[in-house]
This record gives structure tokens, sequence and C-alpha cells, in this order.
């Protein structure tokens, strides 16, 4: 098992890096580009840590983790338009590189790289307490409710960590467009965390009671 989950695991991190790496420097028309080669290290250094202990440790949430085919059509229609807006903020960020279009320090860009390597251990730490980790909404076998942790705070850490993430990226790449574009992801995610917590809520033992007990969904006394 372990030597195909290795090879699917690698095979969709290379595929990533170099569509990645073509959405960033393409539009850049150069590789003299030093935001996009920080963010290239700080994007997908973490993603190959991160996959390398899930394989030793515990590859069947790695599985779970590769299987991103969601079977609610809505859910599709979620994900392909935050691949859509991914698509468009990386390639606007390095156009905007490019043309000029606005500027930001490489303070600032640096700074949004540890944001960025922050929000990858936040999304560590929700692995660790989670064992039931989907990418997909789905209920199952024996999965229980977890109210501990990260998820004693908020109902859904996984997607403040992702949205943490993403949000620096093109600021990581030096693009005040990319970042506008890039806004759009949190209002995808409410999206997903309302239909997803509906059919939690009705198949999930125990779930109704936790929207009672955890009041917030991403951001602590916010929202």
């Amino acid at each position: 098992m372990k030597k195909r989950l290795f090879a699917e695991a690698l095979a969709k991190f290379l595929l990533g890096a170099v569509l990645v790496s073509l959405f960033v420097f393409l539009p850049a028309g150069t590789l003299d580009y030093i935001n996009g080669w920080l963010f290239m290290a700080t994007m997908f250094s973490p993603i190959l840590i991160i996959g390398i202990i899930l394989l030793r440790k515990a590859p069947k949430l790695l599985e779970k983790r590769l299987n991103g085919n969601e079977k609610e059509r809505s859910q599709q229609q979620i994900v392909k338009l935050s691949g859509l807006v991914f698509i468009l903020s990386f390639s606007l960020s390095s156009l905007d590189f490019r043309l000029k279009l606005t500027y930001l320090p490489l303070t600032v860009s640096i700074s949004a790289s540890v944001v960025l390597l922050l929000s990858y251990a936040l999304y560590w730490e929700v692995l660790r307490e989670n064992e039931f980790l989907s990418r997909t909404i789905e209920v199952q076998e024996n999965q229980q409710v977890i109210d501990s942790g990260l998820y004693g705070t908020v109902r859904h850490p996984m997607y403040s960590s992702t949205t943490l993430m993403f949000l620096s990226i093109p600021l990581v790449l030096g693009s005040l467009i990319g970042f506008a574009i890039m806004l759009i992801y949190p209002f995808l995610i409410a999206a997903r965390i309302k239909q997803e917590e509906s059919f939690l809520s009705e198949n999930l033992s125990g779930y109704k009671e936790y929207l009672q007990k955890v009041r917030f969904r991403m951001i602590p006394y916010i929202w």
C-alpha cells in the first residue's frame, strides 16, 4: 500500500509544483523573480515535509487528503471556482510584477512568507488532531465529532489555516492585484461551510450539539 501511496503522492506533488510554477513564472516572463522563488519554497517545502510524515505515520490520512473528488454538484462548483481564483491570483500577481502595476516592499513579502509558514503549522496541528479529516464532505465509518484542541475554539480550523495560507500567497508574490482577487476565496469557503455544517448535522451523531458548544466557525470571537 505504501509504495502505491508514495507513487500517487509524489506524482501529485510534482504535477502541482510544475503547474503552479507555470502559472507563476510564465506571466512574469522571466525566472529572475525573487518573489516567485520565495513563494515556491515556502509553499512546497512544507507540503513535502508533511507528506513524508503522513506517509510514515498516518498513511490512511494521507490517502484521504489525496482524494479531492467531491460528490455533491454544488461542492464541485465551489472547488472549481476556488481553483479558478487561485490561477487568476497567481497569474495576475506575476503579471503585476512584469508590468510593475503595484509595488510591495520585499519586507512585506518576507513577512507574508512567515505567515504562510505559520499557516502550515496550523494546518499540521489540525491534521494531528483530526484523523477523520478529508478533502471531501462525507461521514466516514466510526467517525466521531472532534471538539478538543483547535476544534474547541473554532469549528473549522482547517479552513482557517487554508484561508490564511492563500491570502498570504499574493503578498509573498508582491502583488496587491493578486491579493484583491484572492479575497474572493473566503466567501467561497463560507458557502462550503454552510453546506458542510448542514450535511454533518443530518448525518454525524453529536454534530448538532457541537454547533451549540462551539459558536465560532473560523475566527474566534468574530465568525
